[in-house]
């Protein structure tokens, strides 16, 4: 009598019914490819809503920047108004044949006055640096000059007054630099 092939005529456990599954094209290959599958879907969907929420982000900031600048240059423009009025008034006053030219200078004086508190209010201030050292980061030298009065490398002259808003440079004040004496002993 010969003996029975322990393969065969052994019922399946389930270390051999794992071995006859993974081996199998179909078997628990299968789960984990769709696993895989269905995460990357979820994953792409994730991107794509990330990347629909970052544009929709991005034209909110431009529009909210846009509106933020139209909101400020509206502040500025009503703050000059009533000095457009005034520059009105005063020419309507100049064509008078009996205009005084005094009354006249004064009342530009004051419209000046009140353009410069205007844009003062919002952050615009004037550099003029008449009798201090020359700053090349805040005044452009046009010439230099000798003088008996202004020591050597400060501003003798201002020529056109400088701006700055908030503390950024819109415009150096030209300037003429002293030079010193001009007491120079020749050798």
């Amino acid at each position: 009598m010969t003996e029975p092939d322990t393969d065969e005529t052994q019922p399946p456990t389930p270390a051999n019914q794992d071995a006859g599954t993974a081996a199998s094209p179909s078997g628990a290959r299968e789960p984990g490819l769709a696993e895989a599958k269905a995460e990357a879907a979820a994953n792409l969907d994730r991107y794509m809503r990330v990347a629909a929420d970052l544009e929709n982000f991005r034209r909110r900031a431009v529009r909210e920047k846009d509106e933020l600048r139209t909101t400020a240059t509206g502040r500025v423009l009503e703050d000059i108004f009533p000095v457009m009025d005034n520059l009105g008034l005063a020419i309507t006053a100049a064509r008078q044949p009996n205009a005084d030219l005094k009354t006249l200078i004064g009342g530009i004086d004051m419209v000046l006055t009140q353009l410069k508190s205007a844009l003062t209010a919002h952050g615009l201030k004037d550099i003029n640096p008449a009798g201090q050292p020359f700053d090349p980061h805040q005044h452009e030298a046009i010439s230099h000059l000798p003088s008996p009065n202004v020591p050597a490398e400060h501003v003798v002259t201002v020529v056109r007054t400088g701006y700055s808003l908030n503390g950024r440079l819109l415009r150096p004040a030209s300037v003429v630099v002293s030079s010193g004496t001009g007491k120079e002993s020749k050798a």
